[in-house]
């Protein structure tokens, strides 16, 4: 007698499924979507506006040239645009274990790993979306405020704003992971979101994100080097301005932006596989437990 699990469709066709009905709830649920590109926006207008003036010296003397704050801001959006997705991540499990739906999905034919798979895939693409969105809008202010070409905005071009994007998604993981393992801890929408929040505010602001490091106190600094927003910053900033621009480690072994990008993808990878590790054992405990 054979097992239902082997009567599905394949892990392909099963990932599929379960990547359009994540498309489909984010489709139907397009408060979600706005807010998370909102909150980012509000962030990249009102700094730019409010700070511009102010930090454009020290942004200056960090990065070399004349340098727009707008140009310095947009990777630390983009950034902070794949963050908050990757927190909606563990709310939108939390739903699935609320109504019900979790419990069913582990009890079907499908192989388990499609389940978390298609839902991973269907995050990714919204990540994708909405920092080549970010991409545009900060190049429209640019426009809008001291015109100049693409490469002026982005150094590096075309496959400098996909290196930014897939610097991004890169990022988003490790955060999506913590999500998820919040998520199946607490079970619960509200607690989810409070012990993501808790975290992800206080790491924004003590990062390169929106000044640089050498302009902020001695405690700031030291907390940017173990802080991963810093290497997703500092990533995404060096395929911006085609340059070194790694602010909390000094590597000169590579040449140019690859002695930035090199030790961040490093860094950001093996946070990846950690908490994905960790991630992986909460969800086969959860889905023994719940399959039980």
């Amino acid at each position: 007698m054979s097992d239902g699990r082997a009567a599905g469709n394949g892990f392909v066709v099963d990932t599929w499924v379960n990547l359009k009905r994540w498309l489909i709830r984010t489709v139907r649920n397009p408060f979600v979507v706005t807010f998370s590109l909102l909150n980012p926006i509000m962030f990249l207008v009102l700094f730019t506006e409010v700070f511009g003036n102010l930090a454009g010296g020290a942004i200056s003397g960090m990065v070399g040239g004349d340098v727009s704050y707008v140009t310095y801001l947009v990777p630390a959006i983009a950034i902070q645009v794949s963050l908050i997705a990757a927190t909606t991540s563990g709310v939108g499990l939390v739903e699935d274990i609320e109504s019900g739906m979790f419990e069913k999905a582990l009890v079907s034919p499908m192989h388990r790993g499609a389940v978390f798979f298609g839902k991973s895939l269907s995050e990714v693409l919204r990540i994708v979306v909405q920092v080549v969105i970010i991409l545009a809008f900060g190049y429209v202010l640019l426009l809008l405020g001291e015109g100049g070409r693409f490469t002026d905005y982005i150094d590096t071009g075309v496959l400098g704003a996909l290196g930014i994007v897939a610097v991004g998604i890169l990022f988003s993981i490790w955060f999506t992971a913590f999500s998820n393992v919040m998520a199946l801890a607490t079970r619960d929408q509200e607690s989810t979101m409070i012990a993501v929040n808790v975290l992800q505010f206080p790491l924004l602001f003590l990062s390169s994100a929106f000044l640089p490091l050498n302009s902020l106190p001695g405690w700031v600094q030291t907390i940017a080097a173990f802080n991963p927003i810093t290497y997703g910053v500092d990533a995404a900033r060096a395929l911006m301005f085609g340059r070194d621009t790694m602010t909390v480690i000094e590597v000169t072994a590579f040449g140019g932006m690859w002695d930035t990008l090199v030790p961040a993808v490093a860094v950001l990878g093996a946070l990846d596989l950690a908490l994905g590790a960790v991630a992986v054992y909460y969800m086969a405990r959860a889905t023994s437990a719940d399959a039980r």
